[in-house]
């Protein structure tokens, strides 16, 4: 299989391109790529063209497969890709999802501005860092007995709401009101189940992060009312995912895809691309698998949550003055069950985000004429921001748009050639107060590892897939 290349591409519109499906002879539909040519230029250095390709050839595969800006190289399927099968006739792919099954975004925000936290920052940073356990492997305070933890992968937030983590207004800020009814822990291997008993609560290391923001810029004043959002206020945002529970539901099953393939005939360019009919017994239990994980992972960042608020209120003081309310949360390593341009759809989204627009009945209904607020966290140290979904997304992309700034640099590149000490004093000179558990892991995720953040949500808001509503900067950074 040949790369590629920048002549490959056929520019269709405005920062859309084309791989088409002549490009290769087992392509069932053309390839898109959303992005600027700046950010071209980067994509192609790598093997990420050639892995959103190769997910063209998957059977049942509808309309297009597509790429995001943030696009970079991944298991099988690229990170920034985005695809929908048919749900008769079509497939699931691990792969499609990711190990870090629903690694998603939360933001929290509340009535203080910064000035408001100026003096205690480093005090807020420092109990944030002591409530949230992090780093790899690392576990919490609480260890879930067999059934709790079936109860956890079966009811998702349910289990949170019933346990005194979350309430009902949690619940209606959160994708899916936290809780996949697909959901079976029969599904999940003992030895996942094992991963995850004492990781509820936890953050992880990798690019998985608490950071205390400030709202920056507001760029849509009445979407960022109604997402409850000000100039000057102060935010948190969370991400991180199911942890080693999601990863061993990943391994598991792509091992068992890998199997199970050749018997329904299916054959592809690459088997890290491993797949089942999503009608068939080895689909379904995939798919109540990663529904079962994806609660997990609503669990951990609502027990998150909670720690965050404990640390606030240790810091600043109980009362309404100091609670943090959820804006949003949401996935975006996950499949999900759609209907698009009158088609039922499984939607894989792996390091895309969902962008529903206005009136969608999935939707809360205090965003219903907003659309979904979508979270796009940036690389360390720059900006976050927050979008909203449009109707044009609907119509292009299955309702999905970016999820982050993207890496342009490898985790082991990143390490050879950026300096620790430069970096530290660049975040001490921008004011940004750190907790970080290591020098490798900062580094890892230094700014300079990823692509520019204002450029690739400046793609997905001129093609109109999504709506600029805030700009959110980091003032303080805790991380494994």
């Amino acid at each position: 299989m040949r790369p590629v290349t920048l002549t490959d591409l056929v520019h269709i519109a405005p920062d859309l391109w084309e791989i088409p499906q002549t490009f290769r002879n087992d392509m069932r539909v053309p390839a898109r790529v959303y992005a600027s040519e700046r950010l071209l230029s980067d994509i192609v250095d790598e093997r990420a063209l050639e892995q959103l390709v190769n997910t063209a050839t998957l059977p049942g595969v509808e309309r297009h497969a597509l790429a995001m800006p943030d696009i970079h190289q991944g298991y099988g399927f690229p990170i920034g890709g985005v695809v929908a099968v048919e749900t008769e006739g079509g497939v699931i792919s691990p792969g499609g999802v990711g190990y870090d099954i629903n690694c998603g975004v939360r933001l929290l925000a509340g009535r203080l501005a910064v000035d408001d936290v100026t003096d205690r920052l480093a005090d807020l940073a420092t109990q944030m860092q002591r409530d949230v356990p992090s780093g790899v492997g690392r576990g919490g305070r609480l260890k879930l007995a067999d059934d709790e933890m079936d109860k956890v992968l079966n009811t998702g937030l349910r289990w949170a709401i019933e346990n005194g983590y979350a309430s009902e207004e949690d619940a209606e800020a959160l994708e899916e009101r936290g809780f996949f009814r697909q959901a079976d822990a029969s599904a999940v291997s003992h030895k996942a189940k094992a991963r995850g008993r004492d990781q509820l609560g936890t953050l992880g290391a990798g690019n998985h992060f608490l950071e205390i923001q400030r709202v920056a810029k507001v760029f849509d004043a009445e979407r960022a009312r109604a997402f409850g959002l000000f100039e000057g206020q102060v935010t948190v945002l969370i991400h991180t995912g199911s942890r080693g529970l999601g990863h061993q539901v990943c391994t598991d099953y792509m091992q068992l895809m890998d199997r199970v393939m050749e018997g329904y005939q299916i054959r592809l360019p690459d088997r890290e691309l491993a797949c089942a009919p999503f009608r068939s017994p080895e689909g379904g239990r995939y798919f109540a698998a990663m529904a079962a994980a994806a609660n997990f992972a609503w669990v951990n960042r609502q027990l998150i949550t909670h720690a965050v608020r404990g640390a606030w209120a240790r810091v600043l003081g109980a009362g309404r003055r100091t609670e943090l309310r959820i804006v949003y949360d949401v996935a975006h390593n996950i499949a999900k069950l759609e209907s698009h341009n009158g088609v039922s759809c499984l939607v894989h989204r792996k390091g895309a985000t969902r962008a529903f627009g206005p009136g969608h009945e999935a939707l809360p209904e205090r965003y219903r004429d907003t659309g979904q607020p979508v979270l796009i966290p940036g690389s360390m140290g720059t900006g976050s921001y927050v979008l909203a979904g449009t109707e044009t997304a609907m119509r292009e992309t299955f309702g999905s748009t970016c999820h982050g700034a993207g890496r342009r640099m490898s985790r082991s590149k990143a390490k050879k050639e950026l300096d620790y000490n430069r970096l530290r004093q660049s975040l001490a000179e921008a004011g940004i107060v750190v907790r970080a558990g290591s020098a490798r892991g900062l580094l890892e995720e230094a700014p300079a590892a990823y692509k520019d953040v204002d450029e690739v949500v400046a793609v997905m808001a001129d093609t109109g897939i999504a709506a600029k509503v805030a700009l959110l900067r980091p003032i303080a950074i805790i991380k494994g």
